[in-house]
């Protein structure tokens, strides 16, 4: 099936399939770059300790390399619980509630949170533009909106 009939969906839920793995098994990251537009980022929203917010930033080539480095000590698994997605002719957002695994897939979620990604249709396939992320936390739970399927 073409890829770009497959939705905008598509790219987010093969990255949570190539990313998610035992610590001994190496990303394909040169796959999960395919993914990407070029020049595409990825954010994530840190919580300090004061409640003050930080913003990370990674290209993909960096996110690689410290998630890799991360992946590899105790194994990550990461699953969708619950998408939104909005398309408007070649855009779409697509607002992903994950959980996190870390050192097996059958342990308790780690962490939480919501990926608010941006695709855009090319002339054969759905790439990511950017991902903004942010982890669930005691004072900013994720809303029952977002955990429950439209």
């Amino acid at each position: 099936m073409n890829q770009a009939r497959q939705g905008p969906e598509w790219p987010l839920s093969r990255l949570y399939e190539l990313i998610s793995g035992a610590a001994e098994e190496p990303r394909p990251w040169d796959e999960i770059r395919t993914l990407f537009l070029d020049g595409a980022r990825l954010y994530m929203v840190v919580i300090l300790d004061d409640g003050a917010e930080k913003l990370r930033e990674w290209t993909v080539s960096e996110f690689a390399r410290d998630a890799g480095a991360f992946y590899s000590q105790d194994g990550f698994w990461e699953r969708e619980i619950s998408r939104r997605t909005e398309r408007f002719g070649s855009i779409a957002h697509v607002f992903s509630t994950y959980e996190s695994r870390v050192g097996s897939p059958d342990n308790p979620p780690a962490v939480r949170g919501i990926n608010s990604v941006q695709l855009i249709k090319g002339p054969d396939r759905w790439l990511i533009a950017s991902i903004v992320f942010q982890t669930e936390q005691e004072g900013t739970p994720i809303p029952s909106e977002y955990l429950a399927e439209d």
